[in-house]
């Protein structure tokens, strides 16, 4: 098994596969009404809703950083606003992170081996999370897939108490 098929592998299971963290995003998404993703937890955390909105937003902008452009926030924003909380406007967002994801993971086995450890086109600047190689950036956003599907599987568990 190639790097490359590694990281896709890691890439899957985070989304819809069988992570060694727990649920992947989807399982914990599973069920979930938009009034429940729309639901805001205590303390102003972040709802289930923009907890999608921002995952999307960062597997599009690692897609973009990984066909060689300059990092950024995401186009989106980082914390993209829901809108108008509605049934078909939920189901777009779940779509949204499903073909992010399969973007992302079109793109990572287009690259070679070698590029893997080449650098982002970016200087390095821990705080912005720029400059590092594209070996580090993917397995960047896995991590930050796996910390926000468990905060997803937090606010649900509240929702549902609630609801």
């Amino acid at each position: 098994m190639s790097e490359i098929d590694r990281i896709v592998d890691q890439l899957d299971r985070a989304h819809d596969g069988d992570p060694w963290h727990g649920s992947p995003i989807t399982t914990n998404l599973r069920g979930v009404t938009a009034a429940q993703a729309a639901a805001r937890p205590p303390g102003d955390a972040h709802s289930i809703w923009e907890l999608v909105l921002h995952a999307t937003a960062w597997r599009n902008e690692v897609r973009r950083r990984l066909t060689g452009q300059f990092s950024r926030e995401p186009v989106e924003g980082d914390w993209p606003v829901v809108g108008v909380p509605s049934e078909g406007g939920w189901r777009a967002a779940l779509r949204g992170l499903d073909d992010a994801h399969a973007e992302l993971v079109k793109v990572v086995k287009g690259l070679s081996e070698k590029r893997l450890f080449e650098p982002a086109v970016d200087q390095r600047n821990p705080a912005a999370g720029t400059g590092v190689t594209l070996y580090e950036l993917l397995h960047g956003i896995v991590q930050h897939d796996a910390y926000h599907s468990g905060q997803i599987a937090i606010v649900k568990k509240f929702v549902n108490a609630k609801c």
